[in-house]
């Protein structure tokens, strides 16, 4: 049996994108030529604040912004947590949400884990998107 996650509609996404402020990206690295340094860059310039979250990283800054090593450690209520480590990994990365009051699981695109979902709904936390980019999302609703 294939897993297939129901991402919410548009509609949905939108309100997301408009009433968030503040936006975790786990896995940012502060090489230039990755797909998460792009997408931070990208919320950053779209008014964003964005947290970088990478222990590698911690205490150093990306884009201007401190890094810190886990979710737990930022400092500030998180509206999204933006997922940028493989699937396999994304059961972790729920468990690390689940310790903090964020409004929003978002894994990009490409990245989905039925393990994740579950760990997510059976905590109550029912604001989880699924393989979408942010930033497509972003410039599409603009």
């Amino acid at each position: 049996m294939t897993y297939h996650f129901q991402n919410p509609n548009d509609i949905t996404i939108k309100k997301y994108l408009k009433e968030s402020k503040t936006i975790a990206i786990v896995g940012l690295s502060n090489r230039q030529e990755t797909a998460a340094y792009r997408v931070a860059s990208y919320l950053k310039d779209a008014g964003y604040t964005i947290i970088p979250v990478n222990p590698k990283l911690a205490g150093s800054t990306v884009l201007g912004e401190r890094a810190y090593a886990s979710l737990q450690d930022v400092p500030v209520h998180i509206n999204i947590v933006d997922v940028f480590r493989r699937s396999d990994f994304l059961p972790d990365v729920a468990k690390d949400f689940l310790d903090t009051d964020a409004d929003i699981f978002w894994a990009q695109l490409g990245l989905e884990n039925q393990e994740a979902e579950i760990l997510l709904r059976s905590a109550g936390r029912h604001n989880i998107v699924m393989n979408r980019c942010i930033k497509i999302d972003h410039a599409e609703l603009s």
